[in-house]
């Protein structure tokens, strides 16, 4: 493969400022960084697709601690290998010039920890995160750790491998870590969405039965579509948990993946859950602390779990999936300049399945 040569400047959504709502600034002059000076453990990739989180929302709007202005934002990248460090091509044989790579938003992580060594590096004190502490994938050019670069199997196509890499890899990570048995049944608040159009593929793909709870007549044809056993819509009926327990053998669910940033879908998901049932916490409602009844823990043996990233097992796993015709994302194509457009539909929970940036070189 012929890489094309490497220019000085490129093209990025940056945070210039943070701000509430969150806006982030189109650049076209932001240096691309010099391959000269890479790390032996980097390489430098150039950006073809990246997923849109959620949480990008949250980082431009200051609500968690960042690496100061500019800052580079995303954590769903997709691109090709096109430089080293130097010695570096030698660390790694399935990671070489030309290759097609994601790049996760833990980017990096010591490796020596007790979190790394027990498979939890996404929780290293010493991590990188893209679009967060270091410059993320919203950009043409990158640098990227070589260790936490995922290969993309063949037959997965970029746009399609970009939203697996944060949304796809958590809620993956989530059903593994929430001990579930096939034919359990699992309750997905926010399903129509970048994470839980996925969570609905994944935990179907490993045997469960799926709830899919959100609104409007688009969200519903997305969920049934894609195979969930049951649809709510939250705001036309009166009571979810009765709704739910109806559905789930008049015990309640197994487990809930709340992947939505609604505070009232943390309060139903208690209600519901059947008795040694588990709560999947994924969706970051601001400012939010959960009061959470001990006796209704006790008397329920209820598990309330957070969960906020996959490791790379976890990653290669979720994209086995997708190559093997399990789950595929259903994306918005969009452009860098769209960036603040995106936000906005999120923001209002008005966005279907996960906004995806095809970057322009």
């Amino acid at each position: 493969m012929v890489v094309p040569a490497i220019p000085t400047s490129q093209k990025v959504a940056a945070i210039t400022t943070f701000s509430d709502p969150p806006i982030l600034s189109v650049l076209t002059d932001y240096p691309v960084p010099d391959p000269a000076t890479l790390l032996p453990s980097q390489a430098l990739i150039r950006i073809t697709h990246s997923g849109v989180c959620h949480s990008d929302l949250h980082i431009a709007a200051g609500h968690w601690p960042a690496a100061p202005p500019p800052l580079v934002g995303g954590h769903e990248g997709v691109g090709i290998v096109v430089a080293f460090g130097p010695g570096a091509e030698l660390t790694d044989g399935s990671i070489k010039i030309g290759a097609r790579v994601g790049v996760k938003w833990l980017i990096d992580a010591c490796g020596r920890c007790e979190l790394c060594r027990r498979g939890s590096d996404p929780l290293c004190p010493f991590r990188k995160l893209s679009g967060l502490t270091v410059d993320g994938t919203f950009c043409e050019y990158m640098v990227a750790w070589i260790d936490h670069l995922i290969p993309i199997p063949d037959g997965v196509s970029s746009q399609d491998a970009a939203p697996i890499l944060c949304a796809g890899l958590t809620v993956y990570s989530a059903l593994k870590r929430a001990n579930l048995a096939v034919g359990d049944w699992v309750v997905v608040p926010g399903a129509g969405g970048g994470l839980g159009h996925l969570a609905i593929q994944y935990a179907l793909a490993i045997g469960l039965r799926v709830v899919a709870i959100d609104s409007g007549a688009e969200k519903k044809s997305l969920c049934l579509a894609l195979g969930a056993d049951q649809w709510i819509d939250f705001k036309e009926t009166s009571s979810v948990p009765d709704a739910v327990i109806s559905i789930c053998d008049g015990l309640g669910a197994h487990a809930a993946l709340v992947t939505s940033p609604s505070t009232a879908s943390y309060y139903d998901a208690l209600a519901y859950l059947r008795p040694m049932g588990t709560l999947m916490a994924l969706g970051a409602p601001i400012a939010f602390t959960f009061n959470v009844s001990l006796d209704l823990l006790v008397v329920k043996g209820l598990h309330i779990v957070g969960s906020i990233l996959g490791n790379r097992q976890d990653a290669h796993e979720a994209l086995d999936l997708v190559a093997r015709g399990k789950v595929k994302s259903h994306q918005i194509p969009c452009k860098l300049e769209d960036i603040n457009t995106v936000f906005r539909e999120m923001e209002t929970g008005t966005s279907v399945g996960r906004a995806v940036i095809q970057m322009e070189h």
